[in-house]
């Protein structure tokens, strides 16, 4: 698990689109939180706000294009595997299970490591840090990753999940607030399954995100147990 672990996190630091991610993530939060201040100035603002202004724009970008980015880059992290046939080498060599955790704990440190860098430029201008809005984050990429994952298990081909990650990654935020916000009967219920109900609350409810991506790994290696290779 833990080679499959280190092999997928070393291959998304080495490609253009990743770099690029990275480099819109760090120029994000270091803009972000060293104009601040203007922000606090220009809006009006509650205390709360204000005092967290600083990690705004990376929280936005993570909002907005979190999905994007994730499936953009990790769209085709299980299919490609079984659309080069290589993943029945994978198969004879280790578990199932460890396929699907490896690959899902490469992304997830490959993001954390992003996270944490971005972090650090935020506390060299604020010095502080908000262990509270990090983990809202964390949870969010986490059912993120978990869904791209079960994306790429579910669909074979890497060209059509390329395309729909496109989709997705622009209509998730979207879909996801009116979700939250919606009063429609037929449809207001599907707000618990989304992060951005719990994301909106300022409490701990947000631990349900990590358990609705649980329940999405689980499921992905239930398909994958079950697919041919």
């Amino acid at each position: 698990m833990y080679v499959i672990a280190r092999k997928e996190f070393l291959q998304l630091f080495t490609g253009v689109k990743s770099l690029i991610i990275i480099g819109i993530l760090l120029v994000t939060s270091y803009y972000s939180a060293k104009f601040s201040t203007l922000l606090v100035n220009d809006i009006e603002l509650s205390p709360k706000e204000a005092e967290n202004i600083h990690v705004f724009g990376l929280l936005v970008l993570v909002v907005l294009f979190g999905q994007l980015f994730i499936m953009g880059l990790s769209h085709d992290t299980m299919n490609r595997e079984t659309h080069e046939r290589t993943m029945r080498f994978l198969v004879s060599r280790t578990s199932r299970a460890s396929i699907v955790f490896g690959k899902f704990l490469g992304i997830w440190t490959f993001w954390f490591a992003c996270i944490v860098v971005s972090h650090v430029l935020i506390v060299i201008f604020s010095h502080r840090f908000d262990l509270f809005i990090f983990s809202q984050l964390m949870s969010l990429l986490t059912y993120q990753i978990a869904f791209t994952l079960l994306v790429s298990t579910l669909i074979p081909k890497p060209a059509f999940t390329m395309f729909l990650g496109v989709i997705v990654g622009l209509m998730f935020p979207a879909l996801s607030f009116w979700l939250v916000f919606t009063s429609n009967p037929w449809f207001s219920w599907m707000k618990y399954l989304n992060p951005y109900y719990y994301l909106n609350r300022e409490d701990f409810t947000f631990l349900v995100i990590l358990l609705l991506a649980g329940m999405m790994i689980g499921l992905t290696h239930l398909l994958f147990r079950r697919k041919e290779c």
